[in-house]
């Protein structure tokens, strides 16, 4: 009998995780269908569905008119899901959900679908799922939603996504290899780390900011951009700051320029100057419209993939101009020798920067034929780029000459070569509990195709999530608020090492690289990692784990 209840728990556990799948990518179809009408709530976004459509679109496959906005998520598999039965015996229905209620998944299980529906009771779920067995021979979403009393049931979208995702399978194997991580990576390196500097420590310099908006009248877009600057105190240091790199930050997907402030802060106040840019077609700003206003089409229009890294190369024109103008800048803005940091959405808008190849085919043959309803976020996220037109994309711009990229959202959109024709410097960072773009994918395994062990680390959080190294005061978007994360207090380690070993990078692209070489080390990482959060820095894979990943991650 235990050996079943495991049994039926793991299909159970397949089932509900795919009603989260759904509720997740239709906004409005998902998770939990009702008596007549299901209400998805996602933050201030709220849509409602007959059940009756859905029932049509299971049976025929064929999507009536209201549900049309969500056809780009109404897939084949999608229709699976909705048609797919849990088969019990009728007679022993309701001694099954006792039965699952005593057990600590079954238990799991309950008090999850109890946060999904708002309002509802353990009791009323397992009467629910006790009448469902009666009346259908067998659970399945739309008759556990028929089943459910009322004439109309909300749903959580957010609790249902992050359901979902905890039982998302690349991310589960993001965490196993995460684990081995911890284990392989300790350092055997003999690096004595100088004690008279600490590139984690705020510098000398205070620290002048000025916002500004510009506008790109030739592709429409007016683009915000906050500078963080070093006031040098003496002329030598003045001398040198005009030496150093400039660093533009790239946020995020329904981001802003916030998401990075104490680190724009930390760097300037060792000299280098920074340029927080909003990218005005995936900012939070737009996000939240295309939510409210139900424009799923328009949630990452698939030009954003082309018009975020010319959104970078449009400031370094600006800036350039700038530069030589009488003012508190002047002198300040090196946009001939810059450094991107980019987080997400930022990291690929960082990586096709520094020459990384969009790769359509690729990234077509999985959106087309591999993106399953149980795929991560970032999975869904980059098929958005599939609506482009085909071409040979060259969005490299030399003046960027080193890459920063933070959880970036790669997945397929490079293909299995397009980053090894990088020939600069790169940082990858990686959170093994990354829900919603997980390193495997996302990281791990296209960090294998850059060249040049010299130039090249990978930082991994092992226990990190997507929105570990965010500024704590930065507030995150309820339409991006879909995975459980760690940050705050619990991510100060990880927020130090980012400050010293984003300075160390930089400054290795200056005449000051044998000052901070010793802090690009695996010494350096493990002397800040936790028990609580384990970080580990490596130039290259060991064989063994790349084959492990490789394997992994197909």
């Amino acid at each position: 009998m235990a050996e079943f209840m495991q049994f039926s728990i793991s299909r159970l556990k397949g089932l509900l995780c795919g009603l989260g799948v759904v509720c997740c990518w239709t906004m409005a179809i998902p998770a939990s269908l009702a008596a007549e009408k299901i209400t998805i709530q996602l933050g201030p976004f709220q849509q409602t569905v007959e059940i009756s459509d859905l029932e049509d679109f299971a049976r025929s496959g064929k999507l009536p008119q209201d549900l049309q906005v969500f056809s780009s998520f109404l897939t084949p598999q999608v229709r699976g899901l909705l048609n797919q039965k849990f088969q019990v015996n009728p007679d022993g229905g309701d001694k099954f959900i006792d039965e699952l209620a005593k057990t600590p998944q079954g238990k799991q299980l309950i008090s999850s679908l109890g946060g999904i529906i708002p309002g509802s009771t353990s009791q009323s779920l397992k009467d629910t799922l006790s009448l469902t067995l009666r009346r259908v021979n067998g659970l399945s979403v739309l008759g556990f939603l028929r089943s459910y009393p009322g004439e109309n049931i909300t749903v959580d979208a957010t609790k249902a996504v992050s359901f979902s995702l905890d039982f998302n399978p690349a991310n589960l194997q993001s965490q196993a290899f995460g684990a081995l991580l911890e284990r392989e990576l300790i350092a055997k390196s003999d690096v004595v780390l100088p004690k008279n500097i600490n590139p984690a420590f705020a510098g000398n310099q205070a620290v002048q900011f000025v916002s500004l908006t510009l506008r790109d009248s030739r592709r429409n877009r007016t683009i915000p951009v906050d500078i963080y600057a070093g006031s040098a105190p003496t002329q030598k240091q003045t001398q040198q700051q005009i030496k150093q790199p400039l660093v533009v930050i790239s946020h995020g997907f329904g981001a802003n320029r916030q998401f990075l402030r104490y680190l724009a802060l930390h760097l300037a106040s060792h000299g280098i100057t920074v340029a927080a840019i909003e990218h005005p077609g995936s900012n939070a700003i737009a996000v939240n419209h295309a939510a409210n206003n139900s424009d799923l089409a328009k949630l990452l229009p698939a030009n954003e993939f082309i018009d975020r890294p010319q959104d970078v190369s449009f400031l370094l024109d600006e800036l350039t101009k700038l530069n030589s103008q009488p003012g508190q800048l002047q002198g300040k803005l090196n946009s001939e020798n810059v450094t991107i940091i980019g987080h997400s959405l930022g990291g690929y808008t960082a990586l096709a920067l520094v020459g990384g190849k969009l790769d359509l085919g690729a990234l077509r043959k999985f959106c087309s034929n591999s993106l399953g309803i149980g795929e991560a976020p970032g999975d869904w996220l980059q098929c958005a780029a599939t609506g482009l037109k085909d071409g040979n994309f060259d969005l490299r711009d030399k003046r960027v000459r080193s890459a920063i990229a933070l959880n970036p959202l790669i997945g397929n959109l490079f293909g299995k070569n397009g980053l090894s024709q990088i020939n600069t410097p790169v940082l990858m960072l990686a959170g093994t509990d990354d829900a919603l773009t997980p390193a495997l994918k996302h990281q791990f395994t296209p960090f294998t195709q850059l060249r040049g062990s010299n130039s090249k680390y990978l930082l991994t959080a092992i226990g990190g999530t997507h929105l570990s190294i965010s500024d704590p005061m930065y507030q995150v978007s309820e339409v991006t608020k879909i995975a459980k994360e760690k940050r705050g207090a619990e991510t100060k380690n990880l927020r130090e090492m980012l400050c010293g070993l984003s300075l160390a990078f930089i400054k290795k692209q200056t005449n000051e690289a044998k000052i901070y070489q010793p802090f690009l080390s695996s010494t350096y990482a493990q002397s800040i990692s936790t028990t609580e959060l384990p970080l580990r820095l490596v130039s290259d894979l060991p064989s063994n784990l790349k084959k492990w990943a490789e394997y992994a991650a197909k």
